[in-house]
This record gives C-alpha cells, structure tokens and sequence, in this order.
C-alpha cells in the first residue's frame, strides 16, 4: 500500500518556501490525521498524540520529524490557511484507497461496560470490554477487558496484534485466532 504521507502530496504548503519553515507539511498532516482518528479534538491534543507517538510515527510512516513534532501553535496555523479543497480530494483518494486495499472489510472497534458486572456491597468495579469487530465478515476478532473506560485506547495494540499478526502473511492458522 502507498505510504500515508504521500496521498497528501498533491496538497499546497500555503506556507511557501520560508527560511522559517522548521516543519514539513507532508510530516503535519499525517500527525493530524492519526491524532484524529485516535480522538484528538484540538490542536493541543495533536501536539500531544505527536509527541506520545513520535517513535510510531517514524518507524511505521516513515515521517521524517527534523525538528521534531510541531507545536499545537503550527497545527493552528497550517489548518486556518491550509486549501480545504485540496485536503479534502486527498483525504477522499485515501479513503478509495483504503477501502480498495481492505476490500471493504474494516476492523470496527467498541467499548462497552457490561451491565450489572459490578458489586457495590464487596467494591467490586464494572466490567469494562474493548472488542474488535471485522465489518464485512460480521465476526468478533477479539476482545480486551480494561481497567476502567478511560484506558481503552491502551488496549487496543494489545486487542489487535495477533489479530494482524494472524492475517498478516494471508493464511489464517486457526489456532492463533484470539478469543
């Protein structure tokens, strides 16, 4: 598959070419997108994914980072001149993309509390569940129990590793499934 990074290309730096320009947008804009679609809201937040995934992002994107993760300032700047037509046509190329290369099946992932998991009288907390569902197969891959609902973004490299790591070499071994 195309590496992230290079379906946005096509977009313009509305930058230009500045001696002041410490950030490479073909580096900023995969960062916004992954803190997006990891729940980040805000331009801190960005920041804050940027710097919490920074070995991520350049061993599994190839993002260069040379002067490191941009600041929740540059994110702000770049978004309020950044051409929307343009980001948008890469993002729908992207999306084509990746539906081509996934044939339509998406891992969906949930979080549930399973009601009535609890004990007040002994203190005991509510079950909490993160499950990974194969869209198109209509087929639970995997579930994780979690702490507390706040940590199920740290469950799901857990939850879907040996589910990749199964599918990766494109025969399924059955006895590696998790359950």
């Amino acid at each position: 598959m195309t590496p992230l990074p290079s379906y946005f290309a096509a977009v313009p730096d509305p930058r230009g070419q500045s001696n002041a320009q410490r950030h490479l947008l073909l580096d900023i804009l995969p960062i916004a997108l992954c803190a997006m679609l990891s729940g980040a809201g805000t331009f801190v937040e960005m920041e804050e994914f940027g710097r919490e995934k920074q070995g991520w992002l350049e061993e599994r994107l190839g993002l260069s980072l040379p002067d490191g993760i941009p600041s929740h300032d540059t994110f702000g700047r770049l978004f309020a001149c950044l051409d929307p037509h343009a980001f948008g046509a890469a993002m729908q190329t992207w999306t084509q993309a990746l539906h081509q290369q996934t044939k339509g099946q998406v891992v969906a992932l949930d979080g549930k509390t399973v009601r009535r998991s609890f004990d007040s009288a002994t203190g005991k907390a509510a079950l909490h569940v993160v499950s990974a569902w194969a869209t198109r197969s209509q087929l639970v891959l995997g579930q994780q129990a979690v702490e507390g609902k706040s940590n199920e973004i740290t469950a799901v490299p857990k939850l879907l590793e040996p589910v990749f790591t199964v599918f990766d070499s494109g025969k399924v071994d059955h006895s590696k499934v998790p359950v």
